[in-house]
């Protein structure tokens, strides 16, 4: 019988090593700002993260996506990951959860 991975505890994982991740410009994580579309992870362990930016003349574009690979791939289940960009849809303030908009005084 072969070994299954558990990829819904690998994602909440995953997840948490997100929300550690800010943009500098807003006192919210990554997550909760809406600013992860999708993680994907294989039977190989490898990560793929869907991301956008706020903007895409963010100041942070070049090393906002970079901190995210090495954060993931700091996992000892990851094997390896990889963040792909897009702007498509473009991100809005729709995409934020309600905790950060809370936090942002939009409640």
């Amino acid at each position: 019988m072969s070994e299954t991975i558990d990829t819904s505890v690998l994602g909440e994982k995953i997840v948490k090593v997100l929300k550690t991740i800010f943009d500098p410009e807003i006192p919210v994580d990554i997550y909760e700002l809406g600013l992860i579309y999708d993680v994907f992870v294989n039977e190989d362990y490898d990560v793929k993260i869907l991301m956008t930016l706020t903007t895409p003349n963010c100041p942070v574009a070049e090393t906002l996506p970079l901190e995210v690979e090495e954060k993931v791939k700091s996992l000892n289940e990851v094997k390896d990951a990889e963040v792909e960009i897009t702007f498509d849809p473009p991100w809005s303030q729709d995409l934020m959860s309600e905790e950060a908009k809370l936090e942002l005084g939009m409640l």
